[in-house]
């Protein structure tokens, strides 16, 4: 830890403020990977002696950190690297193992898995009968215990027609089934957090988030996975590579 601390001690002679110092030093080792996602930071006394900065100075370059989102305090325990994935827009992945190629230790909390008849706009969107029914998921998607997402799915009954057999991934559940998604859509909306996601996110009533809506499809082309995910802004960053 040492060494990576020394790392980080700010340029004296620089005009740029110490603090501010500090935290660009801090930031760039974070996205770099030299700090582990859940990682926990020395306390504000231990940092600011190992650079050679005051507890003050120290402070107000954490507290920078805290509203970029790249750490997290927790009362009475410290402060935290703030596990964050870049989600690249070309490529197909499921939640579990892009967290996982990421390092992270992916979960998730179930809210609900049951089988009810299809909402008119899932009756449109994934081409069913009217009056037909569908599997119904809730849950939150979190990586090293931290809730990066709330996700809602709805899949046609003749793909998912026990919920309650799906594991950690609803993926390797409908690859295993023969039923993989091999292509999808998504669009992408920016909403303010209504007091129930707010609560699961324990976020603020009314903060940013980011709702993705993906419709998946079958290798027969059929659509078969309806999913609203709502994905804190301070921990999705997504990434489009263009080509001319």
């Amino acid at each position: 830890m040492n060494g990576r601390l020394r790392e980080l001690a700010p340029d004296a002679s620089s005009p740029t403020p110490l603090y501010l110092q500090l935290a660009t030093r801090l930031a760039a080792a974070i996205q770099r990977g030299a700090w582990n996602a859940g990682e926990a930071l020395p306390a504000e006394r231990t940092l600011s002696e190992a650079v050679g900065v005051s507890r003050i100075t120290a402070r107000k370059a954490l507290a920078l950190l805290v509203e970029r989102g790249l750490i997290r305090r927790v009362r009475g325990a410290g402060s935290f690297i703030t596990p964050r994935t870049q989600d690249p827009l070309s490529v197909l992945t499921g939640f579990t193992k892009k967290m996982e190629q990421r390092g992270f230790a992916p979960d998730s909390v179930w809210l609900r898995r049951d089988v009810r008849v299809a909402s008119r706009d899932e009756t449109v969107r994934l081409g069913l009968a009217p009056g037909a029914s569908v599997a119904s998921l809730g849950r939150l998607r979190r990586a090293n215990g931290i809730v990066m997402a709330v996700e809602h799915s709805a899949l046609p009954v003749s793909v998912v027609p026990e919920p309650f057999e799906i594991g950690a991934s609803l993926y390797c559940y409908l690859k295993a089934r023969g039923q993989s998604v091999v292509r999808a859509l998504q669009h992408f909306r920016a909403v303010n957090a209504g007091a129930e996601i707010a609560r699961l996110m324990g976020i603020a009533p009314r903060a940013a988030l980011l709702v993705i809506t993906r419709i998946g499809y079958s290798a027969e082309q059929r659509a078969i996975e309806l999913t609203d995910t709502y994905c804190r802004d301070d921990y999705y960053d997504f990434v489009a590579e263009l080509h001319r």
